[in-house]
């Protein structure tokens, strides 16, 4: 079982960016209260493109990552983060080394 890390990229509407923070601040103590097999989830913003974010997460194991996916509290944080975005979101997923 190997560790599972993931980056998501972000773009949010000019003007936006203060929701956008309040509602993944909303979604990231949920995350962390209710997700074991999540080891890291925070957000980062961009300082060379101000509307630009940066999720980085980490799980312990692909059956955690599709548990985060499948939770309430995700589908319950997406109209709200979704209303704050300029496009969809572009997501990479990654294997741990060593």
């Amino acid at each position: 079982m190997s560790v599972i890390g993931v980056v998501a990229t972000l773009k949010v509407q000019e003007g936006k960016e203060a929701d956008f923070e309040k509602a993944f601040g909303s979604l990231r103590e949920q995350v962390k209260a209710n997700e074991k097999g999540c080891l890291l989830y925070d957000v980062f913003k961009s300082k060379a493109e101000p509307c630009t974010y940066k999720v980085m997460e980490q799980y312990a194991s692909q059956a955690d990552l599709e548990a985060h996916g499948k939770s309430a509290h995700f589908k319950a944080a997406g109209p709200a983060l979704g209303a704050t975005l300029a496009g969809a979101p572009q997501i990479e997923y990654l294997d741990q080394v060593g």
